[in-house]
């Protein structure tokens, strides 16, 4: 895997006999350009969830923290959220990034989402600040589910919310969806009560996950596909995301969290995230996310590369 350097010469030489290694694992080994060791001595592993936008995160903050003096490591390799959970109220992980809305209704056992993603992201906090656990101050990223429709259908129909998708003739009210949506709460079944709308099965297509962004571009199987706000095959299959406009769908806002005790003793590790979250928007996502999801790329090799561009590394 191509490797770039986090340093240049002339920042070497000032600093004296210093020898760059190239990171392998992602390990994120990397140094900022101003030296910074506020975070000298903090070990440990940065978590993900096993999808492309945390492993971006993971890496994003790994590298970050060991420009500040920090000796982390990324570990992608969990698969499901609970066990990255787990694995961070059992100190496996330093910490990782987590979405309101999962941990408000899956690890605090709530069934209805707080409205407005600020009173939504207090009460999460406040909730698992009980458990030990601190959220930093989140990005102003999404993750949340959604319907996309392609842009050109969009204009056909007339239809910019989930609103007005009662109001079309029934031919044009065809979803794909996932099973596990099909039965969820804050799915299939609550999604039609809160919008009144009266879809028979035969205008439901059941499918996989990553086939329901083709399968909505391609407009045979339906208009309309349930997808994840943040992922970058929207904008680059030219789907547009309807406006949630009866906010059915909880928040799902991202932001890094960790032990309480872990923040104690490190108190810098606040005003280091702090650096990039305020940019991580839905859109900024939806970017990087399409460079690993489209077109191939690493995400290390992403990581990298934002944080370079944006100057922090």
């Amino acid at each position: 895997m191509k490797r770039r350097p986090l340093l240049s010469l002339a920042a070497v030489a000032a600093l004296g006999a210093l020898t760059l290694t190239a990171c392998s694992g992602g390990s994120g080994s990397s140094g900022s350009a101003g030296g910074s060791d506020e975070l000298a001595g903090l070990t440990g592993q940065i978590g993900s969830k096993d999808f492309s936008e945390q492993y971006i995160l993971a890496h994003i903050t790994t590298q970050l923290l060991n420009a500040h003096g920090a000796d982390v490591e990324a570990n992608t390799k969990l698969v499901g959220s609970a066990n990255v959970r787990q694995a961070l109220e059992n100190d496996e992980f330093l910490g990782y990034w987590e979405y309101t809305g999962t941990s408000w209704i899956t690890y605090n056992g709530n069934t209805a989402p707080v409205p407005g993603a600020e009173a939504q992201f207090e009460a999460t906090k406040e909730a698992d600040a009980a458990k030990g656990i601190a959220w930093l101050d989140p990005a102003p990223l999404n993750n949340t589910y959604a319907f996309a429709v392609r842009a050109d259908k969009a204009e056909e129909l007339g239809v910019s919310s989930l609103s007005d998708i009662a109001a079309l003739p029934a031919n044009e009210q065809t979803f794909c969806i996932e099973s596990e949506f099909s039965t969820r709460d804050d799915g299939w079944p609550g999604l039609k009560a809160a919008y009144g709308l009266d879809v028979p099965d035969s205008n439901v297509a059941l499918l996989d996950t990553g086939v329901i962004y083709t399968a909505t571009q391609k407009g045979d199987d339906c208009n309309f596909g349930e997808v994840f706000q943040t992922d970058g095959r929207i904008p680059a299959l030219d789907l547009v995301v309807l406006a949630d406009d009866e906010e059915f769908f909880p928040v799902y806002q991202g932001a890094f969290t960790l032990k309480q005790s872990t923040l104690d003793e490190y108190p810098a590790i606040a005003d280091v995230i702090a650096e990039i979250a305020p940019l991580l928007t839905t859109e900024e996502m939806q970017k990087l996310n399409a460079l690993v999801d489209v077109d191939g790329e690493d995400p290390e090799d992403v990581a990298t590369d934002w944080l370079t561009e944006q100057g922090l590394i």
